[in-house]
């Protein structure tokens, strides 16, 4: 996985920094596991804008994606790594050996003809799923389950990963890259592996034309409205308006919107660093 800067031909390449997509393998969707994929634009269903900074954007069609692997003891060959317009990571298309074809998230050091496989008493190779109990201590994992067949919700995106801290009981203690830890049932699914993509985060658009193409459209800072549009908005020149707070009044900047009464706090152990 590589990224480029480009030169400076045109003002808008001068801070460009692309993907290289060196990965890539194939550029058409598998399409018996594809779907259309309808865009609101920021409309409710009276047709009334209800987000605003929405629509546009380039047309997109949906890949349909194995978040819960429980297709056990039958081994997989990935055929290719495709890019995937609805998520930062990479996705691989893999071949079952009974002849069904399914996406996954692609892992980061995934290779064409690599064989993997989901379910117990596996050799714990990149990309293959399997419970929490079974994985070794020390092991990092992703696209982990937060309730037993439910299917993947943490470390999903690209880069993104987990390390598998501890077992005790019926629960395993994850430690993630931002300092938190929490306890996962133990009985659900992980895969090993990093998330492909890890420079993700190294891209720049450079450009406004380029967060066009993804469906965002230039959003107004609350400081250049007037007073009746905005809590922050008014004051002579460049006022800053006080206290950091959104549209409705609510206060940004560090104010936590978490609910105390949240059912998983029982499970987050050590929270992410400040």
């Amino acid at each position: 996985m590589s990224i480029k800067k480009l030169k400076p031909i045109t003002s808008s390449q001068r801070f460009r920094i692309v993907n290289n997509y060196d990965q890539i393998t194939n550029n058409y969707p598998e399409k018996s596991l594809t779907k259309g994929l309808c865009k609101s634009g920021g409309r409710n269903n009276y047709g009334r804008m209800t987000m605003r900074y929405f629509g546009g954007g380039h047309k997109r069609k949906y890949r349909i994606i194995d978040f819960k692997r429980r297709k056990f003891g039958i081994p997989a060959i990935i055929k290719s790594i495709e890019y995937d317009p609805n998520r930062s990571s990479f996705i691989a298309l893999l071949h079952y050996k009974d002849g069904e074809k399914r996406y996954i998230i692609a892992m980061n050091g995934f290779k064409i003809g690599q064989e993997i496989i989901s379910g117990k008493k596996i050799s714990f190779n990149i990309g293959d799923s399997t419970f929490l109990s079974e994985i070794p201590l020390g092991t990092n994992i992703s696209c982990i389950e937060l309730i037993p067949g439910q299917g993947a919700k943490i470390a999903r995106s690209a880069g993104a990963y987990a390390q598998l801290f501890a077992k005790n009981g019926k629960y395993a203690t994850l430690k993630f890259p931002s300092g938190e830890m929490r306890m996962v049932m133990i009985n659900c699914m992980a895969t090993i592996g990093i998330v492909s993509n890890p420079d993700h985060q190294s891209e720049t658009y450079g450009k406004a034309g380029k967060n066009r193409h993804f469906g965002r459209r230039p959003r107004t800072r609350g400081v250049a409205m007037n007073p009746v549009d905005h809590p922050m908005g008014g004051g002579e020149g460049k006022a800053s308006g006080g206290i950091p707070r959104s549209r409705k009044g609510f206060p940004s900047k560090g104010f936590r919107t978490r609910s105390r009464k949240k059912y998983s706090d029982r499970y987050i152990l050590q929270r992410r660093k400040k």
